[in-house]
């Protein structure tokens, strides 16, 4: 049996697999996590081979700078079809096409985050990653194809030392980067922010581009692994503006971090008691600072 056979074998009774799922959750709602779950696994698997395959040719060209952007467009398109779930973008003033070099920061809630940056992703942008995964066979490789900004880390003593050949890049090469300051995934269900680590904040500053904010709704009605819940739906997303780092030292870190997150903070509630039409408590600082429920109305 040949490969092409094998292939078309395994994609027909795959894709046969996620419509029985898709159907038996009519009957059962539990089904849609399994069939979302499925369709999105295969779209990755396909986007990822897209994106391999465009940053060999766009390195090629001398373009590999836009080899995330094409892969992020094409996850957008492929999910939007599989599991009805897009990332709806608001940038009135055009921030992701005429901010360049920037360090883009937003809210770091599930895995389906990597959706959000293919729906949002601007040209000449790239994610960030540790120096040593670009000797991990294929991920590394393609990281280094498409012109992800390494961070050597095992290096350093610290953030500002970590960040500072990554800021070199940035300024050498106009490569904007992507990056989620709380470092890990929230997954919450109503709209927050766990602490900012500072790395993107002394990148923006020692690389001397702005920082510019960019916050999701809390979607957690769309996705909630721990409730089995995988819906499709419209998420809103919003661009901020941009804020200036040119002249600050790494005494002014401190309160960059501290404003930046308050104002996210303040955005991602709005955005989200938007999207939802109705009223969220505000959440206020607890000693480490994670934002926990003050029970007071926002809408008040």
């Amino acid at each position: 049996m040949s490969l092409t056979s094998i292939l078309t074998y395994f994609f027909a009774g795959y894709t046969g697999l996620v419509v029985v799922f898709y159907m038996l959750s009519t009957v059962v709602p539990k089904a849609a996590f399994v069939a979302r779950g499925l369709a999105a696994y295969i779209s990755l698997i396909i986007c990822a081979t897209y994106g391999a395959i465009a940053s060999i040719v766009l390195r090629i060209l001398g373009q590999e700078q836009l080899a995330q952007w094409a892969a992020g467009r094409a996850f957008k398109y492929v999910m939007a079809l599989t599991t009805g779930i897009t990332f709806e973008v608001d940038d009135p003033n055009k921030y992701l096409e005429t901010v360049r070099p920037a360090v883009f920061i937003g809210n770091h809630q599930t895995e389906l985050d990597v959706l959000m940056l293919g729906c949002m992703f601007p040209k000449y942008c790239s994610v960030t990653a540790k120096k040593s995964l670009k000797s991990v066979p294929f991920l590394g490789w393609y990281m280094a194809l498409s012109g992800t900004v390494f961070i050597d880390r095992n290096s350093s003593k610290n953030a500002r030392d970590a960040m500072a050949g990554a800021a070199e890049e940035i300024q050498r090469r106009k490569q904007s980067v992507y990056m989620f300051p709380e470092g890990t995934r929230s997954y919450t269900k109503e709209p927050g922010l766990l602490p900012f680590k500072k790395g993107a904040f002394h990148l923006a500053a020692q690389a001397g581009v702005p920082i510019v904010p960019v916050v999701v709704a809390n979607y957690s009605h769309v996705l909630h692994i721990k409730s089995l819940v995988f819906n499709g739906g419209r998420i809103p997303v919003k661009v901020l503006d941009p804020i200036p780092t040119t002249g600050l030292t790494t005494d002014d870190i401190e309160e960059l971090t501290r404003s930046t997150r308050e104002l996210m903070l303040r955005e991602i509630i709005a955005l989200t008691q938007k999207a939802r039409g109705q009223p969220i408590a505000t959440p206020a600082r607890s000693d480490n600072g994670a934002a926990i429920s003050s029970g007071r109305d926002i809408s008040r």
